[in-house]
């Protein structure tokens, strides 16, 4: 296969925006599929770290996410009564690099991507993949909508709960590592007057946040909590969400009573468990998976979007620089699965440091908060350098 097949990404979040306009670079004829009927602008702020912060300047969009990055000036942690345990800069908490790394909101990123390869590739909003052969010379898709086409590749970047990991390689349940934790995420009016600033409430196994991304009236809302096994029954049914985190807070202090009432009433709540995938291959036949699809590493972790920007250039280079498409499936697993690695294995620390279950653990957690304000760490996590880009250079 030359790179001038037809390629179909399903998903338009930010692997696959990132992947369709590396493969336009090559000479593909790229399709986006995505079941949402508009891109979302919005949601909660992610990060942008290390390796993948040169992925977005080598795309041109670093100036565009540099004005919307959030620059969060405070990150102030709580007692269960509401005192204060400890304010200093994000930086401090994340292990992140200050000035270098990048704070969006989610919606911001997805837009700045859609924006570099809208005019390029085609897109189809409001549909997405029913059925999927390989049988043939190609992979023939039957589309939701009806509409049936033959392409060359297909891959997988429909998130976490990936369709097309399903399709292909079986059910969720095989892949996915449960970390202990449910969260929920939705906005509330911002009624405490906070400006660009997390505030962080915890007591053993409970942990309730605010963020202020900026001195608007909106705030975003997180609540999680220790949870030993994933509640099953509740993962599609929103009001047994709502009535499951409303018990779990129902005698939690500070402001938490008014998040859960401003819960009752959101109609953006997310609610999801904490969990990676883990997958032993990335690729079967002519179809292959990028990012959460392939290897979530949660929330917990921070390096979700970076690995989801990295994943894509590098199997967007594996596709340009081998002529078989198992060739290059097997270069883009040889060449990033380290790199995954590393940063699902932030995982093991990430949920104890700032979701302690113990009494223990959250008095050693706001000791080490302590100490950060006394003698703060400049020292970055060894993820964010833990993988050098190659030169994109498609293949003539």
């Amino acid at each position: 296969m030359t790179p001038t097949g037809e390629v179909l990404i399903s998903g338009a979040s930010i692997s696959g925006p990132a992947l369709a306009y590396w493969l336009h670079r090559s000479g593909f004829a790229v399709t986006v599929v995505e079941k949402a009927g508009a891109l979302r602008d919005g949601g909660y702020p992610i990060d942008i770290r290390g390796t993948a912060t040169e992925v977005v300047r080598r795309m041109g969009i670093l100036p565009r996410l540099r004005d919307a990055h959030v620059d969060s000036r405070r990150c102030t942690f709580l007692n269960a009564d509401g005192s204060e345990v400890a304010s200093l800069s994000p930086s401090a908490v994340a292990g992140g690099v200050e000035g270098q790394d990048l704070e969006v909101r989610r919606g911001d990123l997805a837009t700045a991507l859609y924006g570099s390869v809208r005019d390029d590739v085609e897109f189809l909003f409001d549909d997405s993949i029913d059925t999927l052969d390989q049988s043939g010379h190609g992979v023939d898709i039957t589309f939701h909508s009806g509409r049936r086409r033959t392409f060359d590749l297909v891959v997988g970047a429909d998130g976490m709960h990936s369709h097309t990991r399903e399709s292909v390689f079986g059910p969720e349940e095989r892949f996915h590592r449960y970390l202990g934790y449910c969260f929920a995420i939705f906005t509330m009016p911002n009624t405490f007057g906070l400006s660009r600033e997390v505030m962080m409430w915890n007591t053993p196994g409970r942990a309730a946040a605010l963020y202020a991304v900026g001195d608007d009236d909106e705030l975003h809302a997180f609540l999680t909590f220790h949870q030993p096994e994933p509640p099953v029954d509740a993962l599609r049914n929103p009001d047994a969400q709502r009535d499951l985190v409303a018990a779990v807070f129902a005698d939690a202090g500070w402001e938490v009573p008014a998040m859960v009432s401003a819960m009752r009433d959101a109609d953006d709540l997310f609610f999801d468990t904490a969990g990676q995938i883990r997958m032993p291959h990335w690729s079967s036949g002519r179809v292959a998976l990028v990012g959460d699809a392939a290897y979530a590493p949660s929330f917990l972790t921070g390096q979700g979007s970076s690995l989801a920007l990295v994943g894509a250039y590098m199997l967007a280079n594996a596709l340009a620089t081998n002529r078989d498409h198992t060739a290059a499936f097997a270069a883009y697993e040889r060449d990033v699965r380290e790199f995954v690695a590393v940063n699902q294995a932030l995982v093991d620390n990430g949920g104890a440091r700032l979701f302690p279950t113990t009494a223990r653990a959250l008095e050693q957690r706001n000791t080490m908060l302590r100490g950060l304000v006394t003698m703060p760490s400049a020292t970055p996590r060894p993820a964010h350098s833990a993988l050098t880009l190659p030169e994109f250079t498609p293949m003539p």
